[in-house]
């Protein structure tokens, strides 16, 4: 029989059952590997526990996990995850740039900016993200809702937690996809991507306990169907994230040939996403910016702060960032995710 890893809350709990009937466990490792498959049925058990120790009814329960079994698929798309590799380096920004920000996307967007515009706006006076910034994550994210993916998420989060590489991330959400069933979500709704993200902004379970909207009023929190839900949502993650009313993500820039990027490189180690920050460099003022030769190609206050990214490297595309940007990397840390985000919605709003 395959040893199953326990770890954080999880081996808490059910170590500390064991030794009230006069057992104990000794301490559970930071990572091990298991074997795949093996001890699954055991480890939904932990599971189970842990959902009951936080308030998820026996019906819930009862109705999701005897039912599960472990996916590989799941976890070999897991491990081809760049994150995951050894691979140093990053291709052009360019291609990617054709391929998310394209005619296609750009004309859906409008078309949807435009259809929303009547209401939308109280969106955007609430929680101070603008609408095109909205439309475009969920443009990027989905494709406007054309592709949410169609894996079961219990499925998902159960393997990813058993496999061990991010036990405690997805145990949690695991927890939390069997509260939003607690709370009336259809099982058939709770389908999405391998990772575990759903709905039409392709929310993790915790996020849609803690930043979905019922914006239209009709008591659901529809992030599949409703529009008014779709971006409401969205801007309460973004407003909690950080957002800053009035300030851009970020603006083109022109960058003079001789510019000392070397004096300019960033002194700071991010805790989260280090490679992604690492190609920023030292924040400044655009007033500052500009008298180093550096020229916004947009509206920029010059007291505003900005760090300068050049994503194909010195001498082609470079844009300005501000604090509005690294809320974009919030959601999805990666430089082209964000830049594309940012520049899909300058489209949409032009």
């Amino acid at each position: 029989m395959a040893a199953m890893i326990l770890s954080g809350r999880v081996f808490t709990f059910i170590a500390a059952l064991l030794t009230l009937g006069g057992l104990t466990l000794p301490p559970a490792p930071a990572f091990a590997q298991v074997e795949p498959g093996g001890g699954f049925q055991g480890y939904l058990q932990l599971l189970a526990a842990r959902a009951r120790s936080e308030g998820v009814s026996e019906g819930t329960i009862e109705r999701v996990i005897p039912g599960l079994t472990y996916n590989p698929r799941v976890i070999a798309l897991d491990r081809a995850q760049p994150g995951s590799s050894t691979t140093t380096g990053a291709p052009d920004f360019e291609p990617y740039r054709r391929s998310h920000v394209d005619a296609e996307r750009i004309g859906r967007g409008r078309a949807i900016y435009a259809s929303v515009a009547g209401w939308a706006s109280r969106i955007e006076r609430r929680w101070g993200v603008p609408v095109p910034i909205l439309v475009a994550i969920w443009g990027h994210e989905t494709n406007y809702g054309s592709y949410t993916g169609d894996f079961d998420l219990a499925r998902s989060l159960a393997t990813l937690a058993y496999d061990g590489r991010r036990r405690e991330l997805f145990a949690d959400e695991f927890v939390a996809l069997l509260k939003i069933i607690d709370q009336g979500v259809p099982r058939s709704r709770l389908v999405g991507s391998w990772a575990g993200a759903f709905g039409n902004p392709q929310f993790l379970p915790s996020a849609y306990l803690r930043y979905a909207q019922d914006f239209d009023g009709d008591g659901v929190r529809d992030i599949w169907s409703s529009r008014a839900d779709t971006l409401a949502s969205v801007a309460a993650y973004f407003h909690e994230a950080g957002w800053r009313a009035g300030e851009p993500w970020g603006v083109p820039a022109a960058v003079p040939a001789g510019l000392n990027r070397q004096a300019l490189a960033t002194r700071l180690d991010a805790p989260d996403c280090p490679r992604v920050y690492a190609r920023h460099s030292t924040w400044k003022t655009v007033r500052e910016w500009r008298a180093l030769g550096v020229t916004p190609l947009g509206t920029i206050a010059d007291g505003t702060l900005a760090s300068l990214i050049e994503p194909d490297g010195p001498g082609r595309t470079a844009y300005l960032l501000t604090g509005n940007y690294r809320v974009i990397l919030q959601y999805n840390c990666s430089n082209y995710y964000a830049l594309s985000v940012g520049l899909l919605a300058d489209a949409v709003a032009r």
